[in-house]
């Protein structure tokens, strides 16, 4: 499978955004156009704009399409991952409930099954190598985890996001982490672990309080489970060796289990 054309989508029906989710319904079972939209919008999905449609100018200008295919195919082969369609779309620049970056050039949610990624323009090729590394980790892991989505818990969310930015230091540098990774301290995240998080660890992935407490706001800290997942993944790594491919099936409690502070 792996990149699907979506610049021939788009040039067709960019300002027909209905249009274009009308052709993820195959990839999307049981669900309606309104309702995928709705989905990708959170992650970052574009809205017609003179804005957006600035980006996707500037995607085929970079030739987003092809660097995302070899940058696709060197993660598939290195980590033997699976083969699966990769869709790519303009970045709303305003919105979305995740940007790995403060300047918001670029986004992406992953599935099992499928990976999208939101851009705009991007100066240094090894941010979308960065961004293709988190997203594709996801998807090897959920993959090899094997479980319906409604069975995941805070806890694997946390460990999930860890491991996948601890995967971007490790392929392509420290400068290329998300801010996320060193907005608190390690003296705040255990604080925050124990005032916010560590008697929701169980929570599943549908209950309202598991995004609450994964993307923050409100009382909750900003992007707070996401923040403490790469915590507590850097410092498992700091005595312990495991490849990345190894990386796909650890028992997220394992990653607790291995420091008291948290248990």
């Amino acid at each position: 499978m792996g990149i699907i054309r979506t610049d021939e989508w788009l040039k067709k029906d960019f300002d027909r955004p209905a249009k274009i989710c009308d052709r993820l319904l195959p990839y999307f079972k049981g669900q309606k156009t309104s309702e995928i939209y709705n989905q990708l919008l959170k992650f970052g999905m574009y809205r017609p704009s003179w804005r957006t449609r600035k980006n996707f100018d500037s995607m085929i200008e970079d030739k987003a399409w092809e660097q995302v295919k070899k940058l696709f195919s060197k993660y598939k082969n290195k980590w033997s991952g699976p083969d699966i369609p990769i869709f790519l779309f303009p970045l709303e620049q305003r919105g979305g409930i995740f940007f790995r970056q403060e300047e918001r050039n670029k986004a992406g949610v992953s599935f099992p099954d499928k990976m999208f990624l939101f851009l705009s323009h991007y100066d240094d090729p090894k941010e979308l190598e960065a961004l293709i590394v988190h997203e594709y980790h996801h998807v090897c892991r959920l993959r090899t985890l094997n479980r319906k989505m409604e069975d995941y818990t805070l806890l694997d969310s946390i460990i999930i996001e860890g491991l996948a930015e601890y995967a971007v230091l490790k392929n392509c540098g420290e400068e290329y982490l998300a801010n996320w990774c060193n907005i608190y301290t390690d003296r705040e995240i255990l604080f925050f672990w124990n005032r916010f998080l560590r008697e929701q660890l169980y929570t599943k992935k549908n209950e309202r309080v598991h995004d609450e407490l994964l993307y923050g706001g409100g009382r909750i800290p900003s992007l707070l489970g996401y923040a403490a997942g790469y915590n507590i993944v850097r410092e498992y790594y700091n005595s312990e060796n495991y490849s990345t491919k190894l990386t796909f099936n650890i028992p997220a409690s394992k990653f607790i289990k291995k420091r008291n502070i948290f248990n």
